[in-house]
């Protein structure tokens, strides 16, 4: 397929000049038609997660799996990307016009021989992990450069068992790993179950008839009490052992409460994790998200808001979420 011919945005003091030496960048593409404020919360997650030093915002002259119709000029993307990104270590750029790609295979190879020193993460929602196989060159992808899938409802909870998810299986890494993709060897890959954000880019333009610059961030959803409540009353009823609540506002954009247990064997917790995901279930938008219940040693309840954390007691001995948090009773110190 013939390259499209570069398109330059118009200069502005709102594209930022990225030309690092070396460093951990997160690269997260789109449209950003608009952008809004669940970019800006996927690229804050990562830059705290991932440890990176800097995101970049890379805003597509025209997304190859999306209509032209509707899509607003590249340089006010551009310049509305950079008013909603407000952060210093977030830099929003046309870069693939200028490099002259297309696809986002071609665009992390031609970064990779630009900015050698750097080690570089692709970031995507969980959206697009479920899409994935329909990208041009999406296996080389994977084998090009780590990358980091975070939830986002309503495709949280299937989208890491789709065919991109299954096909790379054995180079994805746990959660609690994440920090260990930027200078991974790819293939290498994480699926980070953070709070999901609402705002969406399709909800955005049907709400506006007429592409504006000025963008509509909608705020985050307060936690619900029922969710904290529901969580208890399974745990209640399935007798969870040493159970442990951790209020995580202020200490992290993740979840607001962190919920610990335990259950006597490795069959206890998973029927501890089956009981909590038919109680989320109608007070969530989706199937919880699951991970580590085939093996039944440590086992993550994503309920958005909160997160619970079910262990085997040898297991949890060893990981010692508590002490992480703060929350370790004095006679398990």
């Amino acid at each position: 397929m013939a390259q499209p011919a570069r398109v330059r945005a118009a200069p502005s003091a709102a594209r930022v000049r990225i030309a690092p030496a070396a460093g951990r960048i997160g690269l997260l593409g789109g449209s950003f038609n608009p952008a809004h404020a669940g970019h800006r919360h996927i690229s804050l997650e990562a830059l705290k997660r991932l440890r990176l030093d800097r995101v970049w915002w890379l805003v597509s002259p025209q997304n190859p799996l999306k209509e032209e119709h509707g899509m607003a000029p590249l340089a006010e993307r551009e310049a509305a990307a950079a008013a909603v990104a407000g952060h210093p270590r977030i830099a929003v750029s046309s870069l693939e016009a200028e490099l002259g790609t297309r696809y986002s295979i071609h665009t992390v190879q031609a970064l990779k021989r630009r900015f050698p020193a750097v080690d570089f993460v692709w970031l995507m929602g969980a959206d697009n992990l479920r899409q994935l196989p329909r990208w041009r060159g999406w296996q080389q992808l994977f084998r090009e450069v780590p990358i980091a899938v975070f939830a986002r409802a309503p495709y949280h909870a299937n989208a890491a068992s789709g065919k991109a998810a299954v096909r790379f299986a054995r180079a994805r890494l746990r959660p609690e790993r994440s920090a260990l993709l930027a200078g991974g060897e790819p293939p290498l890959w994480c699926y980070l179950p953070v709070r999901r954000h609402p705002a969406s880019a399709t909800a955005i333009r049907s709400r506006r008839p007429s592409m504006q610059t000025s963008i509509a961030t909608a705020p985050a959803s307060p936690g619900s009490p029922d969710l904290l409540g529901a969580v208890r009353a399974a745990l209640d009823e399935m007798k969870a052992l040493d159970v442990v609540e951790i209020d995580m506002r202020g200490k992290t954009a993740v979840c607001d409460a962190m919920v610990i247990a335990s259950g006597g064997s490795q069959r206890h917790v998973q029927s501890i994790a089956e009981r909590l995901v038919d109680a989320l279930k109608p007070l969530l938008p989706a199937v919880p998200p699951v991970e580590g219940a085939g093996q039944g040693d440590w086992v993550l309840v994503d309920g958005g808001d909160v997160i619970v954390h079910l262990f085997r007691p040898e297991v949890r001995d060893f990981y010692r979420l508590e002490k992480m948090w703060g929350s370790l009773p004095q006679d398990r110190a």
